[in-house]
Formats: C-alpha cells, structure tokens, sequence
C-alpha cells in the first residue's frame, strides 16, 4: 500500500470515532481492510468471533436517476453500552457520499437508507462503539 492511500485510509478511519430489482450485496474484502484497523470478513483480526454480528449488508434499488442503498447490521442496540455509532457510504476513492449516526437511546435497530447520485464501487463502513469498524464493498 502506498503512502497516499494509507493517509487516504487513515482519515477514514478518523473519520469512523423504486424502479426495478433490489439488489443484496455480500461482503467482499476491501483494500480499507487490509490496512489493519477497519475489519472484514476476510480481515476480521482481534474480533472474529465478533464478524457475524458486525458485518453490514447492502441492499440496493435503482429509484430514478439515483440508487437506494440499504445498510443493515445484524447488532444489539444496548444503550450506549454496546451499539452500532454510524454507517459510512464511500465512493472508491474514499470520498463520504453518506452517512448516518444512530442514537442508541432512540433507533431500536442499526438500518440506514441512502439516496446516492453514484455509480461504481463503493465501502460501507460500520463502526461499534466496542468493536471498532467493518467494511463491505459493492457496486451501484
């Protein structure tokens, strides 16, 4: 990895403290997680035990000139004791297209719905509170 995209990678990180088919995207391993502080399910380092519940997944529909994203993480919402802070959506070049912070007191489940003006690949973060942050990529 060269020193511009580690720099690329480290603000992320940083950054981290209806026509036509729905789409479900799984997980595929991200040149984010490969840094060694974003996890995946390739990557899942000091918590693979924690990946199944961690992991977000992707649902996508094509709605006009834009594409609905769906970010759901299968996790606990336990006050701010243990929950999921936020959903990232990333172009490939680790711009922020979206994103959106839960409050724990209130959103009973971590779901996220984004309306994106993209197309191509894109990193969807979800950053624990505990368990630091997982990355899935797609294409929209």
């Amino acid at each position: 990895m060269n020193r511009r995209d580690f720099l690329k990678i480290s603000a992320v990180a940083s950054a981290a403290s209806a026509v036509g088919v729905s789409t479900v995207v799984s997980a595929t391993t991200s040149s984010v997680a490969s840094a060694g502080f974003v996890y995946s399910k390739a990557n899942p380092g000091r918590w693979a035990k924690k990946a199944a519940g961690h992991l977000p997944t992707i649902v996508s529909k094509k709605a006009g000139d834009a594409v609905e994203v769906t970010v759901t993480t299968p996790h606990e919402m336990k006050g701010y004791e243990h929950y999921i802070v936020k959903h990232i959506v990333l172009d490939e070049k680790y711009n922020v297209l979206s994103e959106k912070m839960f409050d724990p007191k209130k959103d009973k489940t971590p779901v996220s719905k984004h309306s994106l003006k993209y197309s191509g690949k894109i990193h969807v973060l979800s950053v624990c509170n505990k368990h630091d942050t997982w990355v899935i990529d797609a294409k929209v």
